[in-house]
């Protein structure tokens, strides 16, 4: 299994209205690179079954990226009723897998 899959298997195992970290991921996998993480989500394809949307920064909040990825990421989150505080954060105590 190559890093790129490493990385998805732990992120298909992210529940429904849960969230996981960059860093948690990277941990999970074995791969211990949050960067990497990010890097092998954005090259998953706009179809996908993967649940990328539920991956955050360790602050909790969506990582910026040019495009429409952190406002479509945002509106999945809700949909799964996770809140944002004001300032644009999820409450890591309460969402965190």
């Amino acid at each position: 299994m190559d890093t790129f899959e490493k990385i998805y298997e732990v992120v298909r195992q992210v529940p429904f209205g849960m969230v996981a970290t960059y860093g948690k991921v990277a941990q999970l996998s074995g791969v211990n690179n949050a960067r990497l993480v990010g890097y092998a989500l954005s090259n998953l394809q706009a179809n996908t079954e993967i649940p990328w949307h539920r991956i955050v920064n360790r602050d909790g909040a969506i990582s910026y990226r040019e495009g429409a990825g952190p406002s479509l990421q945002k509106t999945m989150l809700e949909s799964e009723g996770i809140a944002f505080s004001k300032k644009g954060c999820i409450n890591l105590k309460l969402y965190q897998w």
